[in-house]
């Protein structure tokens, strides 16, 4: 049975971006909780589950393990984090990741990208983990301006605020496609659906035998 087990790794970065509120929590709260919620599952599963968290520098990391107390390690270690939401730095984590886990593994990387432009700062990084592991870039719709784009507007000045909301939503969907071209799993999702969304994602890659 030890022989089938994958190894499931959350990576969660703990840098600027994620501390966008969305209905009281940061995104960074909502990558932590699906992050337990998918390592009870993968270890449910008979997978071991770990944990990498950064942001400037890699923080905590935590080896993949299925032994019995390994949720409560987990739920220790997300619940004790600390940020200072600084630039997150993606050759530290890649560092990290080729130091701490030499079996290929599902890499489950909770971040977020707001345009193209900040993608293709870290794409190297990506496509270089990837040679390695199957990634899962997950990232978030920006709610706020999906709210702008659908509410009716009709002065100069709305109009404008409307158009450049597109424009970046549109962003969100060139990140999807140049992480697809590049051979990387991804999720753009809403807040809320981030768990269920990241379960799905976890469970057709375990159907399609891809980990």
């Amino acid at each position: 049975q030890d022989e089938r087990s994958q190894q499931i790794y959350s990576l969660i970065d703990k840098g600027r971006l994620m501390q966008m509120p969305f209905e009281g929590m940061s995104l960074l709260d909502y990558a932590i909780n699906a992050s337990l919620v998918i390592s009870n599952i993968a270890i449910k599963k008979s997978d071991k589950a770990g944990l990498i968290t950064f942001q400037d520098k890699v923080g905590t990391v935590l080896q993949a393990g299925r032994v019995n107390n390994q949720i409560s390690q987990i739920l220790q270690t997300l619940y004790n984090q600390k940020t200072a939401y600084r630039e997150p730095d993606f050759s530290s984590l890649f560092s990290a990741v080729r130091k701490n886990i030499s079996q290929r593994s599902l890499l489950l990387l909770f971040t977020n990208f707001e345009t193209l432009q900040g993608l293709n700062r870290q794409l190297r990084y990506l496509r270089k983990l990837a040679q390695y592991h199957l990634v899962v870039v997950i990232f978030f719709e920006n709610t706020e301006l999906k709210k702008l784009i659908q509410n009716p507007h009709t002065s100069l000045q709305s109009l404008f605020y409307q158009s450049v909301a597109e424009k970046l939503n549109y962003e969100k969907r060139l990140i999807v496609k140049e992480l697809h071209k590049n051979g990387i799993h991804s999720i753009l999702t809403q807040p809320q659906d981030l768990t269920i969304n990241t379960i799905n994602k976890y469970l057709e890659l375990k159907a399609r035998s891809l980990i």
